[in-house]
Protein backbone atom coordinates (compact mmCIF):
# COMPACT_ATOMS: atom_id res chain seq x y z
CA UNK A 1 0.00 0.00 0.00
CA UNK A 2 3.27 2.46 0.21
CA UNK A 3 3.75 4.07 -2.90
CA UNK A 4 0.08 4.98 -4.27
CA UNK A 5 -2.87 7.11 -2.59
CA UNK A 6 -4.94 5.58 -0.31
CA UNK A 7 -8.44 4.92 -1.79
CA UNK A 8 -11.46 2.70 -0.26
CA UNK A 9 -13.44 0.45 -2.49
CA UNK A 10 -12.64 -3.44 -2.88
CA UNK A 11 -11.52 -3.94 -6.11
CA UNK A 12 -8.93 -1.00 -5.20
CA UNK A 13 -7.16 -3.02 -2.59
CA UNK A 14 -8.12 -6.45 -3.92
CA UNK A 15 -4.87 -7.90 -3.58
CA UNK A 16 -4.54 -7.09 0.64
CA UNK A 17 -7.86 -8.02 1.02
CA UNK A 18 -7.19 -11.84 -1.21
CA UNK A 19 -4.53 -12.10 1.47
CA UNK A 20 -6.45 -11.39 4.32
CA UNK A 21 -9.03 -14.05 2.90
CA UNK A 22 -6.34 -16.59 2.63
CA UNK A 23 -5.37 -15.63 6.30
CA UNK A 24 -8.91 -16.43 7.67
CA UNK A 25 -9.26 -19.82 5.67
CA UNK A 26 -6.27 -20.62 8.27
CA UNK A 27 -7.72 -19.08 11.20
CA UNK A 28 -10.93 -21.08 10.26
CA UNK A 29 -9.47 -24.46 9.90
CA UNK A 30 -7.53 -24.13 13.09
CA UNK A 31 -11.04 -24.66 15.30
CA UNK A 32 -12.56 -26.68 12.21
CA UNK A 33 -10.34 -29.80 13.24
CA UNK A 34 -12.04 -30.13 16.73
CA UNK A 35 -15.84 -30.02 15.24
CA UNK A 36 -16.11 -33.46 14.76
CA UNK A 37 -13.54 -35.48 16.52
CA UNK A 38 -12.85 -33.49 19.74
CA UNK A 39 -16.39 -34.66 21.89
CA UNK A 40 -15.49 -38.30 20.80
CA UNK A 41 -12.39 -37.68 21.72
CA UNK A 42 -13.45 -36.99 25.45
CA UNK A 43 -15.73 -39.60 25.59
CA UNK A 44 -13.45 -42.57 23.71
CA UNK A 45 -9.71 -41.29 24.94
CA UNK A 46 -10.68 -39.56 28.23
CA UNK A 47 -13.33 -41.30 29.11
CA UNK A 48 -15.70 -38.29 29.71
CA UNK A 49 -18.97 -39.43 30.66
CA UNK A 50 -20.95 -36.51 31.57
CA UNK A 51 -22.13 -34.38 28.23
CA UNK A 52 -21.88 -31.27 30.40
CA UNK A 53 -18.32 -32.05 31.01
CA UNK A 54 -17.78 -32.71 27.56
CA UNK A 55 -18.32 -29.42 26.13
CA UNK A 56 -16.46 -27.65 29.04
CA UNK A 57 -13.96 -27.23 26.15
CA UNK A 58 -16.21 -24.93 24.15
CA UNK A 59 -16.81 -23.16 27.78
CA UNK A 60 -13.62 -22.14 28.05
CA UNK A 61 -13.23 -21.73 24.29
CA UNK A 62 -15.83 -19.15 24.37
CA UNK A 63 -15.46 -16.97 27.28
CA UNK A 64 -11.77 -16.65 26.23
CA UNK A 65 -12.39 -15.87 22.74
CA UNK A 66 -15.34 -13.30 23.92
CA UNK A 67 -13.29 -11.57 26.27
CA UNK A 68 -10.61 -11.22 24.22
CA UNK A 69 -12.86 -9.65 21.75
CA UNK A 70 -13.56 -7.22 24.14
CA UNK A 71 -10.42 -6.17 24.55
CA UNK A 72 -9.96 -5.45 20.98
CA UNK A 73 -10.58 -1.48 21.51
CA UNK A 74 -8.46 -0.91 24.48
CA UNK A 75 -5.79 -2.86 22.69
CA UNK A 76 -6.08 -0.97 19.35
CA UNK A 77 -5.29 1.73 21.68
CA UNK A 78 -1.74 0.66 21.81
CA UNK A 79 -0.74 -1.69 18.99
CA UNK A 80 -1.66 -1.66 15.61
CA UNK A 81 -4.32 -4.38 13.56
CA UNK A 82 -1.27 -5.86 12.08
CA UNK A 83 0.99 -6.44 15.68
CA UNK A 84 -2.63 -8.10 16.92
CA UNK A 85 -2.91 -10.69 14.06
CA UNK A 86 0.49 -11.57 14.30
CA UNK A 87 0.00 -12.34 18.28
CA UNK A 88 -3.00 -13.95 17.97
CA UNK A 89 -0.97 -16.86 15.28
CA UNK A 90 1.72 -16.33 17.97
CA UNK A 91 -0.80 -17.73 20.26
CA UNK A 92 -2.62 -20.49 18.65
CA UNK A 93 1.08 -22.05 17.21
CA UNK A 94 1.30 -24.62 20.24
CA UNK A 95 -2.65 -25.61 20.43
CA UNK A 96 -2.80 -28.80 18.02
CA UNK A 97 0.92 -29.59 20.05
CA UNK A 98 -0.44 -29.43 23.20
CA UNK A 99 -3.76 -31.24 22.02
CA UNK A 100 -1.27 -34.19 20.58
CA UNK A 101 0.52 -34.76 24.30
CA UNK A 102 -2.38 -34.24 26.09
CA UNK A 103 -2.26 -36.27 29.29
CA UNK A 104 -5.68 -35.28 30.18
CA UNK A 105 -8.66 -33.79 29.33
CA UNK A 106 -7.75 -30.39 31.50
CA UNK A 107 -4.90 -30.01 29.18
CA UNK A 108 -7.40 -30.25 26.08
CA UNK A 109 -9.54 -27.47 28.00
CA UNK A 110 -7.08 -25.28 28.87
CA UNK A 111 -5.39 -25.31 24.83
CA UNK A 112 -9.00 -24.17 23.93
CA UNK A 113 -8.19 -20.85 26.01
CA UNK A 114 -5.42 -20.19 23.92
CA UNK A 115 -7.17 -21.04 20.98
CA UNK A 116 -10.22 -18.52 21.78
CA UNK A 117 -7.07 -16.14 22.24
CA UNK A 118 -5.96 -16.99 18.38
CA UNK A 119 -9.16 -17.18 17.21
CA UNK A 120 -10.04 -13.68 19.14
CA UNK A 121 -7.73 -11.97 17.91
CA UNK A 122 -6.63 -13.25 14.49
CA UNK A 123 -9.96 -13.22 13.18
CA UNK A 124 -11.28 -10.20 14.54
CA UNK A 125 -8.08 -8.23 13.40
CA UNK A 126 -8.96 -10.38 9.34
CA UNK A 127 -13.08 -8.69 10.11
CA UNK A 128 -11.55 -4.66 11.32
CA UNK A 129 -9.12 -4.66 8.45
CA UNK A 130 -11.13 -6.10 5.62
CA UNK A 131 -14.14 -3.24 6.51
CA UNK A 132 -11.53 -0.75 6.61
CA UNK A 133 -10.51 -1.31 3.07
CA UNK A 134 -13.65 -1.76 1.55
CA UNK A 135 -15.36 1.38 3.04
CA UNK A 136 -19.23 1.49 3.38
CA UNK A 137 -20.63 0.80 -0.04
CA UNK A 138 -19.69 -2.87 0.09
CA UNK A 139 -19.57 -3.58 3.67
CA UNK A 140 -21.74 -6.89 3.16
CA UNK A 141 -20.32 -8.28 0.93
CA UNK A 142 -17.01 -7.87 2.32
CA UNK A 143 -17.46 -9.89 5.16
CA UNK A 144 -19.52 -12.41 3.23
CA UNK A 145 -16.43 -13.07 2.06
CA UNK A 146 -14.68 -13.00 5.17
CA UNK A 147 -16.44 -15.46 6.75
CA UNK A 148 -17.11 -17.67 3.97
CA UNK A 149 -13.35 -18.49 3.79
CA UNK A 150 -13.38 -18.93 7.51
CA UNK A 151 -16.30 -21.07 8.03
CA UNK A 152 -15.71 -22.78 4.38
CA UNK A 153 -12.17 -23.72 6.14
CA UNK A 154 -13.61 -24.75 9.57
CA UNK A 155 -15.81 -27.15 7.47
CA UNK A 156 -12.88 -28.62 5.52
CA UNK A 157 -10.90 -29.03 8.47
CA UNK A 158 -13.98 -30.61 10.09
CA UNK A 159 -14.53 -33.40 7.34
CA UNK A 160 -10.72 -33.69 6.70
CA UNK A 161 -10.36 -34.30 10.37
CA UNK A 162 -12.78 -36.73 11.06
CA UNK A 163 -11.97 -38.81 8.07
CA UNK A 164 -8.41 -39.08 9.03
CA UNK A 165 -9.43 -39.61 12.47
CA UNK A 166 -11.48 -42.64 11.27
CA UNK A 167 -8.61 -44.22 9.38
CA UNK A 168 -5.67 -43.60 11.56
CA UNK A 169 -7.08 -42.94 15.16
CA UNK A 170 -8.57 -39.64 16.55
CA UNK A 171 -4.56 -38.54 17.76
CA UNK A 172 -2.16 -37.55 16.71
CA UNK A 173 -2.07 -38.08 13.11
CA UNK A 174 -5.48 -35.01 12.31
CA UNK A 175 -4.01 -32.39 14.55
CA UNK A 176 -0.59 -32.22 11.54
CA UNK A 177 -3.04 -30.39 9.93
CA UNK A 178 -3.00 -27.77 12.48
CA UNK A 179 0.41 -27.64 12.71
CA UNK A 180 0.60 -26.33 9.30
CA UNK A 181 -1.95 -24.04 9.53
CA UNK A 182 -0.78 -22.25 12.16
CA UNK A 183 2.73 -22.00 10.65
CA UNK A 184 0.73 -20.55 7.37
CA UNK A 185 -0.91 -18.55 9.25
CA UNK A 186 1.77 -16.94 11.04
CA UNK A 187 3.89 -16.15 8.21
CA UNK A 188 1.33 -14.98 5.73
CA UNK A 189 0.59 -12.01 8.55
CA UNK A 190 4.13 -11.63 9.86
CA UNK A 191 5.30 -11.04 5.71
CA UNK A 192 3.02 -9.52 3.70
CA UNK A 193 0.20 -8.21 5.18
CA UNK A 194 0.07 -3.97 6.40
CA UNK A 195 -1.67 -2.18 8.54
CA UNK A 196 -4.61 -0.25 7.59
CA UNK A 197 -5.19 2.32 10.06
CA UNK A 198 -4.56 4.82 7.25
CA UNK A 199 -7.76 3.46 6.01
CA UNK A 200 -9.86 4.68 8.70
CA UNK A 201 -8.62 7.81 9.29
CA UNK A 202 -9.78 8.59 5.63
CA UNK A 203 -12.83 7.58 6.59
CA UNK A 204 -13.32 9.05 8.95
CA UNK A 205 -12.51 12.09 7.04
CA UNK A 206 -14.89 11.92 4.52
CA UNK A 207 -17.48 11.27 7.29
CA UNK A 208 -16.75 14.77 9.09
CA UNK A 209 -18.82 16.99 6.48
CA UNK A 210 -22.09 14.69 7.68
CA UNK A 211 -24.32 15.91 10.39
CA UNK A 212 -23.84 14.45 14.06
CA UNK A 213 -26.94 12.34 15.10
CA UNK A 214 -29.72 13.46 17.23
CA UNK A 215 -30.74 12.25 20.40
CA UNK A 216 -33.63 10.39 18.96
CA UNK A 217 -31.37 8.66 16.35
CA UNK A 218 -29.03 7.39 18.88
CA UNK A 219 -31.40 6.27 21.25
CA UNK A 220 -32.62 4.45 17.73
CA UNK A 221 -28.83 3.54 17.01
CA UNK A 222 -28.50 2.01 20.96
CA UNK A 223 -31.78 0.09 20.46
CA UNK A 224 -30.51 -1.19 17.10
CA UNK A 225 -26.70 -2.34 18.77
CA UNK A 226 -29.20 -4.22 21.45
CA UNK A 227 -31.00 -5.94 18.82
CA UNK A 228 -27.76 -7.12 16.69
CA UNK A 229 -25.70 -8.17 20.14
CA UNK A 230 -28.89 -10.46 21.12
CA UNK A 231 -29.63 -12.28 17.31
CA UNK A 232 -25.46 -12.80 18.01
CA UNK A 233 -25.41 -14.39 20.71
CA UNK A 234 -28.08 -16.38 20.33
CA UNK A 235 -26.64 -17.55 16.87
CA UNK A 236 -23.72 -18.60 18.11
CA UNK A 237 -25.73 -20.18 21.04
CA UNK A 238 -26.73 -22.58 18.64
CA UNK A 239 -23.18 -22.90 17.46
CA UNK A 240 -22.27 -24.43 20.27
CA UNK A 241 -24.99 -27.04 20.55
CA UNK A 242 -23.84 -27.89 17.24
CA UNK A 243 -20.38 -28.27 18.14
CA UNK A 244 -20.28 -29.66 21.19
CA UNK A 245 -23.90 -31.44 21.51
CA UNK A 246 -24.15 -32.67 18.21
CA UNK A 247 -21.72 -35.04 17.71
CA UNK A 248 -22.58 -36.86 20.69
CA UNK A 249 -26.30 -36.81 19.59
CA UNK A 250 -25.82 -38.30 16.81
CA UNK A 251 -23.29 -40.93 18.53
CA UNK A 252 -25.85 -41.75 20.89
CA UNK A 253 -28.23 -42.45 17.65
CA UNK A 254 -25.55 -44.91 16.12
CA UNK A 255 -23.43 -43.32 13.22
CA UNK A 256 -19.88 -43.79 12.74
CA UNK A 257 -17.37 -41.36 12.52
CA UNK A 258 -16.97 -40.61 9.51
CA UNK A 259 -20.77 -40.00 8.99
CA UNK A 260 -20.73 -37.62 12.12
CA UNK A 261 -17.64 -35.94 9.97
CA UNK A 262 -20.21 -35.30 7.17
CA UNK A 263 -22.70 -33.43 9.32
CA UNK A 264 -20.28 -31.76 11.16
CA UNK A 265 -18.56 -30.22 8.12
CA UNK A 266 -22.08 -29.79 6.19
CA UNK A 267 -23.50 -27.34 8.01
CA UNK A 268 -20.15 -24.77 8.60
CA UNK A 269 -19.78 -25.52 4.36
CA UNK A 270 -23.14 -24.26 3.52
CA UNK A 271 -22.64 -21.56 6.24
CA UNK A 272 -19.57 -20.30 4.56
CA UNK A 273 -20.67 -20.86 1.03
CA UNK A 274 -23.33 -19.50 1.08
CA UNK A 275 -22.45 -15.67 3.06
CA UNK A 276 -21.25 -14.38 -0.57
CA UNK A 277 -24.07 -14.24 -1.24
CA UNK A 278 -26.10 -13.17 1.57
CA UNK A 279 -23.63 -10.67 2.50
CA UNK A 280 -24.05 -8.88 -1.42
CA UNK A 281 -28.07 -8.78 -1.06
CA UNK A 282 -27.86 -7.17 2.28
CA UNK A 283 -25.77 -4.39 0.87
CA UNK A 284 -28.63 -4.36 -1.75
CA UNK A 285 -31.45 -4.93 -0.52
CA UNK A 286 -31.06 -4.35 3.36
CA UNK A 287 -30.36 -6.66 6.11
CA UNK A 288 -33.39 -6.70 8.28
CA UNK A 289 -35.79 -9.55 6.46
CA UNK A 290 -32.33 -11.30 5.94
CA UNK A 291 -31.62 -11.73 9.55
CA UNK A 292 -34.62 -12.14 10.55
CA UNK A 293 -35.64 -14.83 8.65
CA UNK A 294 -32.31 -16.40 9.06
CA UNK A 295 -33.10 -17.25 12.35
CA UNK A 296 -36.46 -18.51 11.55
CA UNK A 297 -34.56 -21.24 9.71
CA UNK A 298 -32.00 -22.04 12.13
CA UNK A 299 -34.95 -22.88 14.82
CA UNK A 300 -36.58 -24.81 12.23
CA UNK A 301 -33.37 -27.02 11.28
CA UNK A 302 -32.78 -27.70 15.33
CA UNK A 303 -36.28 -28.68 15.76
CA UNK A 304 -35.97 -31.01 12.46
CA UNK A 305 -32.32 -32.51 14.02
CA UNK A 306 -35.01 -33.32 17.40
CA UNK A 307 -37.87 -34.90 15.82
CA UNK A 308 -36.33 -36.98 13.26
CA UNK A 309 -34.11 -40.55 13.62
CA UNK A 310 -32.68 -41.18 9.96
CA UNK A 311 -29.22 -39.65 8.47
CA UNK A 312 -30.66 -37.90 5.00
CA UNK A 313 -33.06 -36.24 7.19
CA UNK A 314 -30.46 -35.04 9.61
CA UNK A 315 -28.51 -33.58 6.86
CA UNK A 316 -31.63 -31.68 5.83
CA UNK A 317 -32.28 -30.26 9.47
CA UNK A 318 -28.09 -29.71 9.66
CA UNK A 319 -28.22 -27.62 5.79
CA UNK A 320 -31.55 -25.82 7.17
CA UNK A 321 -29.62 -24.88 10.13
CA UNK A 322 -25.96 -23.73 7.85
CA UNK A 323 -28.57 -21.68 5.56
CA UNK A 324 -30.19 -19.97 8.19
CA UNK A 325 -26.63 -19.02 9.86
CA UNK A 326 -25.69 -17.51 6.32
CA UNK A 327 -28.37 -15.68 6.48
CA UNK A 328 -27.52 -13.99 9.80
CA UNK A 329 -23.77 -14.34 10.24
CA UNK A 330 -21.88 -11.65 8.01
CA UNK A 331 -24.98 -9.29 8.20
CA UNK A 332 -25.29 -8.90 11.73
CA UNK A 333 -21.67 -7.62 11.60
CA UNK A 334 -22.65 -5.62 8.85
CA UNK A 335 -25.18 -3.89 10.81
CA UNK A 336 -22.85 -3.18 13.48
CA UNK A 337 -20.18 -1.49 10.86
CA UNK A 338 -23.36 0.44 9.38
CA UNK A 339 -24.41 2.32 12.73
CA UNK A 340 -21.17 3.70 14.11
CA UNK A 341 -18.56 5.70 13.15
CA UNK A 342 -15.29 4.72 11.64
CA UNK A 343 -13.06 5.36 14.50
CA UNK A 344 -15.23 3.32 16.82
CA UNK A 345 -16.09 0.51 14.66
CA UNK A 346 -13.05 -1.78 15.80
CA UNK A 347 -14.25 -1.21 20.12
CA UNK A 348 -18.02 -1.76 19.01
CA UNK A 349 -17.25 -5.03 16.83
CA UNK A 350 -15.64 -6.47 19.65
CA UNK A 351 -18.46 -5.59 21.88
CA UNK A 352 -20.73 -7.42 19.41
CA UNK A 353 -18.44 -10.31 19.41
CA UNK A 354 -18.02 -10.57 22.79
CA UNK A 355 -21.89 -11.59 23.34
CA UNK A 356 -21.67 -13.40 20.08
CA UNK A 357 -18.95 -15.73 21.51
CA UNK A 358 -20.62 -15.63 25.00
CA UNK A 359 -23.24 -17.13 23.57
CA UNK A 360 -21.21 -19.81 21.83
CA UNK A 361 -19.97 -20.79 25.64
CA UNK A 362 -23.49 -20.39 27.06
CA UNK A 363 -25.00 -22.98 24.24
CA UNK A 364 -22.59 -25.50 24.95
CA UNK A 365 -22.84 -25.39 28.40
CA UNK A 366 -26.44 -24.97 28.58
CA UNK A 367 -27.62 -27.61 25.88
CA UNK A 368 -24.98 -30.10 27.94
CA UNK A 369 -26.95 -29.11 31.50
CA UNK A 370 -30.41 -30.23 29.29
CA UNK A 371 -29.04 -33.09 27.60
CA UNK A 372 -28.03 -34.66 31.16
CA UNK A 373 -31.00 -33.42 32.38
CA UNK A 374 -33.74 -34.45 30.04
CA UNK A 375 -32.08 -35.78 26.95
CA UNK A 376 -30.99 -34.46 23.79
CA UNK A 377 -34.46 -33.69 21.99
CA UNK A 378 -36.04 -31.12 24.90
CA UNK A 379 -32.09 -29.84 24.89
CA UNK A 380 -32.99 -29.16 21.07
CA UNK A 381 -36.36 -28.06 21.08
CA UNK A 382 -35.13 -25.77 24.08
CA UNK A 383 -32.54 -24.30 21.81
CA UNK A 384 -34.60 -23.94 18.61
CA UNK A 385 -37.79 -22.13 20.85
CA UNK A 386 -34.96 -19.70 21.85
CA UNK A 387 -33.70 -18.84 18.34
CA UNK A 388 -37.19 -18.27 17.46
CA UNK A 389 -38.16 -15.65 19.78
CA UNK A 390 -34.70 -14.11 19.33
CA UNK A 391 -36.08 -13.73 15.72
CA UNK A 392 -38.88 -11.97 16.92
CA UNK A 393 -37.12 -9.68 19.31
CA UNK A 394 -34.72 -8.25 16.33
CA UNK A 395 -37.70 -7.79 13.82
CA UNK A 396 -39.35 -5.91 17.00
CA UNK A 397 -36.11 -3.66 17.91
CA UNK A 398 -34.88 -3.08 14.32
CA UNK A 399 -38.36 -1.66 13.37
CA UNK A 400 -40.02 -0.20 16.49
CA UNK A 401 -38.73 3.60 15.33
CA UNK A 402 -40.75 3.31 12.07
CA UNK A 403 -43.60 2.52 13.72
CA UNK A 404 -43.19 5.30 15.85
CA UNK A 405 -42.92 7.45 12.82
CA UNK A 406 -45.79 6.08 11.07
CA UNK A 407 -48.07 6.44 13.96
CA UNK A 408 -46.72 10.21 13.95
CA UNK A 409 -47.32 11.13 9.95
CA UNK A 410 -50.89 9.87 10.54
CA UNK A 411 -51.60 11.93 13.43
CA UNK A 412 -50.23 14.45 11.44
CA UNK A 413 -51.96 14.11 8.51
CA UNK A 414 -55.77 13.61 10.84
Amino acid sequence: MRGRPVELGLRRNWQQFALLVAINAFVGGMVGLERSILPVLAEQEFHVGSTTAVVSFIVTFGLTKAFTNLAVGRLLKRFSRRQLLIAGWLVGVPVPLIVIFAPSWEWIVAANGLLGINQGLAWSMTVNMKVDLVGPRRRGLALGLNEAAGYTAVAAAALASGLIADQYGLRPEPFYLGIAFAAFGLALSALFVKDTQPFVALESKLEKAEAGPTVADTVHRQRRLLAVNQAGFVNNLNDGLAWGVFPLFFLSRGLDLDRIALLAALYPLLWGVLQVGSGWISDVRGRTALIASGMFIQAAGIALAASVDHFRTWAVAVALLGLGTAMVYPNLLAVVGDLVEPAARASHLGIYRFWRDIGAAVGALGSGVLADAFGFAPALYTVAALTALSGLCYLFLQNQRDRRLLKTEVGVAL
